[in-house]
């Protein structure tokens, strides 16, 4: 399983770009930087994206990338989601104010974008993936995901504070190979972080308490807010016993 880094961060400027992961070039993870970080050839391969929650950082180039796709007469992309996420996205994005309902365009029988309902807990198949969403705990719905190919399992927290559900999956998945897991704000701003649904560094440390594996699984920190980098860097490596990786743009990841 291959996983390319095409945004990671909380926030944008020219050097930061908002979350977008990519698997095996075949299923994006959120959406915040799929058209601004990803060439056409690599859009029109996509063929799913599983979106965490509604939060413009991450359904944003959702927009553009279904009108591009149109353009190059693509199969319908599959976008994922909780029923109150898509419900989101239905009534507020693709409503033909905002943007195009592209569920319809260019026409009903082949639309640019499909919907497909995720069900908490229960796994489905998407591109060849079983994926399954995992509830979080954020201002607004919005999931975890893990995501098993044929080697093993990642896993991708999605914006969240202190949690439990999540860890007690992580727990009981034998293949897992890599978690990429949100990381905001200092440990100065932890009232901020906690009233907004993300993690300090300290907050993350606690949470991560609740994963037997923590010392050896690889940990891909993400979301950083651009203002707090290097702040929020420091105080990650200060952590003990996590085997935690800040991810970049254009990272590789072999999992």
């Amino acid at each position: 399983m291959e996983l390319r880094v095409i945004g990671c961060h909380g926030g944008e400027t020219p050097k930061h770009r908002t979350s977008a992961f990519v698997v095996d070039d075949r299923i994006a993870i959120d959406a915040g930087a799929l058209t601004s970080g990803m060439e056409l050839r690599a859009q029109a391969a996509l063929e799913a994206v599983l979106v965490s929650h509604a939060h413009l950082d991450h359904v944003r180039d959702l927009s553009t990338i279904a009108d591009n796709r149109c353009q190059m007469g693509c199969a319908p992309l599959i976008i994922a989601g909780t029923r109150a996420t898509l419900g989101v996205l239905k009534k507020h994005f693709f409503n033909n104010l905002l943007w195009p309902d592209f569920s319809t365009i260019p026409s009903a029988r082949k639309p640019a974008i499909r919907y497909l309902e995720l069900k908490s807990g229960k796994p489905t198949t998407i591109a060849g993936y079983e994926v399954c969403a995992i509830p979080v705990s954020h201002t607004i719905d919005c999931s975890a995901f893990t995501i098993r190919g044929p080697h093993g399992t990642l896993a991708y927290s999605g914006d969240t504070g202190p949690t439990d559900r999540l860890w007690e999956v992580l727990n009981e998945t034998a293949d897992l190979k890599a978690l990429l897991m949100e990381v905001s704000f200092p440990n100065e701003q932890a009232r901020l972080a906690r009233d907004s649904g993300h993690h300090t560094p300290e907050s993350l440390g606690r949470d991560m308490q609740k994963l037997i594996r923590r010392s050896e699984l690889p940990t891909l920190l993400y979301h950083i807010k651009p203002s707090f980098q290097r702040t929020v860097e420091r105080e990650c490596a200060r952590l003990k016993r996590l085997n935690l990786t800040i991810c970049a743009l254009g990272d590789q990841f072999i999992l």
